[in-house]
């Protein structure tokens, strides 16, 4: 996919040309201290999910909502600009646990409007659109009226498929609030090498279709189109069985499933229901009996902290790289 490996690289050298802004003390609308001169490139202004936000200088005391949002800016190296966190789907990556355990944990799941303005935060980042719940007092309009500024992930709020090019936006825009975009075109830089490796030694396998099988038991529910999951499989040499789903996820029948006949199952791994339990509800149900995946015990595994557009891209395009094509050098 010559396009998808191409997007990251286009904005690495633009990045490196805004300085490393300096940090700024925090002010009610996520800017600096008012006697303080400007840091370098700011004010910066950027329209995310149909909110403007002004930013006088880098945010001193965000809270992230949500393990992808979390490790982004642990990835850019930002912890020490974080005051709080909450949400995760499964253990942070390794590399990143030290600096986490040094942050405060609000709640296991989402905070209460309450619990989250105590933490006195200038910037929240949300991976999901959840995380800024209108009926929990979460959402960004209120917030923006409490002087917090605020970011949900693109994956939420973008008209057509995500892919690459959303991520490059991620991590380039949150680089660029923080005042860190060197930082942040390294992380593209990294993300794309890693990504092209496996581009290179799937490239003339034949591309099994797979079924992504996240939950779900009267319907099956799945990773469509719309959604980065669905280019994680078609880079790490896959098909997703459902990508004319337009949704990121969704529900499909399981007559579905048994019309389009996938050859791999990727379940995703999370939460209370383990991988083995998703296996056995697939493997004794008698109507998938005769799915080739199914038929043939073609099982592939992710965590789904992996499948969001995140860190973690790369690790995911590596790892289904290696579960569908093993004998690829």
């Amino acid at each position: 996919m010559p396009r998808s490996r191409a997007v990251l690289r286009a904005l690495v050298p633009i990045a490196l040309l805004i300085p490393l802004a300096a940090c700024g003390g925090p002010s009610s609308a996520g800017g600096g201290a008012a006697d303080a001169a400007p840091a370098p490139g700011f004010p910066y202004t950027v329209t995310n999910c149909g909110v403007s936000s002004t930013y006088q200088a880098p945010p001193q005391r965000a809270v992230t909502m949500n393990q992808h949002a979390t490790e982004i800016l642990l990835a850019l190296g930002l912890q020490d600009r974080m005051a709080a966190t909450a949400y995760l789907d499964d253990s942070v990556l390794p590399a990143y646990r030290p600096a986490y355990d040094k942050i405060k944990v609000l709640a296991k799941e989402y905070p209460s409007k309450e619990v989250l303005l105590g933490a006195d935060p200038d910037f929240v980042y949300g991976g999901y659109a959840s995380a800024f719940d209108k009926a929990q007092g979460r959402d960004r309009e209120g917030l923006a009226k409490a002087g917090i500024n605020s970011r949900l992930s693109v994956e939420y709020c973008s008209t057509g498929p995500v892919g690459l090019e959303q991520l490059k936006t991620e991590i380039t825009e949150v680089a660029l609030t923080f005042g860190v975009p060197e930082r942040g075109a390294r992380l593209i830089e990294d993300e794309q090498r890693r990504i092209d490796a496996v581009s290179a030694r799937v490239k003339d396998r034949a591309k099994p279709t797979v079924f992504v099988y996240d939950s779900g038991e009267g319907t099956a529910f799945t990773s469509g189109g719309g959604g980065i999951g669905n280019e994680i499989v078609s880079l790490g040499g896959g098909t997703n069985t459902f990508a004319d789903l337009k949704d990121t996820f969704g529900d499909v029948s399981w007559e579905k499933v048994i019309e389009r006949r996938p050859e791999v199952v990727l379940i995703y791994d999370y939460g209370g229901t383990t991988v083995e339990a998703k296996k056995q509800r697939l493997l004794n149900d008698p109507a998938l009996a005769e799915v080739p995946a199914v038929k043939n015990k073609r099982f592939v595994v992710l965590p789904l902290s992996s499948a969001v557009l995140g860190v973690r891209v790369a690790d995911a395009v590596e790892s289904l790289g290696r579960q569908l094509h093993p004998d690829a050098a």
